[in-house]
């Protein structure tokens, strides 16, 4: 190489990292495939002979037809509707005898060995009249479905930086090859340099993209360029980390809301989320009702950290059983601004329907009556002496 670096060097080397957490390497070039197709057909073949052992030829078919054939009128809505497939699962009904079966791509829980996970390199993605193709620098599969995808720059060259990465990504594969990245809800950004790694998604600004410092978060925060890609590698893609973030830290807003927005958890937020439920799980088994005290910074996101603890505590947290929460806001503009976010995301919160209270009679009649679920914003002043004991429900 006479002394020089080249792009596919640190590609190599991310690969090596990402075999060093569990992936398996495959070389884009030795996938037998019709290069339109994005999908590894036979791994996700594979993975659902094993995991549904009572699927015939013509169900997997069937099922994997589903996936390929979501229903969606823009870009955004196959990449969010693709993406709840992935995340949710489907209930599957086979014709010829009625049987059910509930099926998931993809097994979230941790301790299960089910799931086939590939990072592929050199593989090429078919689009237009001619034979022109398009070649991400690594993207990485489970139970073959492509979602995450790398572009990487050489770090010695000073002219291709991540912001080049983030075009090749958001300007020309969303042109190019979309039925790729309608898969694919993440995306990593690099050049290997300082604070130059850096994580988000197809609909992420090129501002909002973030470095991910810390494995644990009592690591010190990684500094260095090549200390940051180790820190993301562990941080992120680490197998059952990458599950948890795929699961619980990607939102899109409801359906019926127009706004294409797509949002990953920056590593303070996965952090503070992880602690904060941890602790109110403590004071629920305790009967205390004392939660924690949690300090953000301002912009550090408290409103999105807000969100994905209501999600973990309504999804992973069967000890509350279907909680009911108030998120109590000190200003009028706090409440506004909580509130544009959290009544745009009932299904990703998962505890029915999401309000602002208009006054303390309002509040009083929500939680004087109300069994289970719920999500209220209110401002503090709506608590007074005079508003009584509303509910003694230890899940609120």
């Amino acid at each position: 190489m006479n002394g020089k670096y080249f792009e596919s060097d640190y590609e190599e080397a991310l690969i090596d990292l990402l075999v060093q957490q569990g992936w398996e390497y495959i070389h884009g070039g030795s996938i037998a495939r019709n290069n339109r197709e994005v999908l590894l057909i036979d791994y996700l073949t594979v993975y659902l002979q094993k995991r549904y052992t009572e699927l015939q030829t013509s169900d997997i078919e069937e099922i994997v037809n589903r996936l390929r054939h979501v229903s969606g009128q823009t870009h955004f809505e196959l990449l969010r509707n693709t993406y709840y497939l992935v995340r949710d699962g489907l209930r599957y009904t086979r014709k010829k005898d009625g049987k059910i079966f509930d099926i998931e791509f993809v097994d979230f829980e941790p301790q299960n060995k089910n799931n086939i996970y590939s990072c592929v390199n050199q593989f090429e993605v078919g689009y237009g009249l001619k034979d022109d193709v398009r070649i991400p620098d690594v993207l990485l599969f489970i139970n073959g479905i492509p979602l995450c995808i790398f572009e990487l720059k050489n770090p010695t060259d000073f002219n291709a930086t991540i912001a080049n990465a983030y075009d090749q990504i958001h300007i020309r594969y969303k042109r190019d090859i979309p039925h790729l990245l309608r898969y694919c809800p993440l995306s990593c950004i690099s050049d290997a340099s300082i604070n130059n790694t850096k994580l988000g998604t197809t609909y992420t600004p090129y501002n909002h993209y973030y470095a991910w410092k810390k494995v644990n978060n009592e690591d010190k925060s990684a500094k260095r360029g090549i200390d940051q890609i180790k820190t993301i590698m562990a941080g992120v893609y680490e197998p059952n980390r990458f599950l948890e973030i795929l699961r619980d830290y990607v939102y899109f807003p409801d359906k019926k809301f127009e706004k294409e927005e797509e949002v990953v958890c920056r590593y303070p937020q996965f952090f503070a989320t992880r602690i904060l439920r941890k602790s109110v799980l403590n004071a629920h088994s305790a009967n205390s009702r004392k939660g924690g005290t949690y300090f953000g910074a301002t912009g550090c996101g408290k409103t999105y950290t807000m969100m994905f603890l209501a999600r973990q505590l309504s999804l992973r947290c069967t000890e509350l059983g279907s909680p009911t929460i108030v998120m109590i806001v000190d200003r009028d503009d706090l409440q506004t601004q909580a509130g544009t976010l959290f009544l745009r995301s009932e299904d990703f919160i998962s505890l029915g329907a999401a309000k602002i209270i208009a006054d303390r009679e309002d509040l009083k009649r929500e939680l004087s009556i109300r069994e289970s679920g719920g999500f209220f914003i209110c401002t503090i002043q709506k608590f007074c002496e005079e508003i009584g004991e509303l509910n003694t429900r230890k899940n609120i």
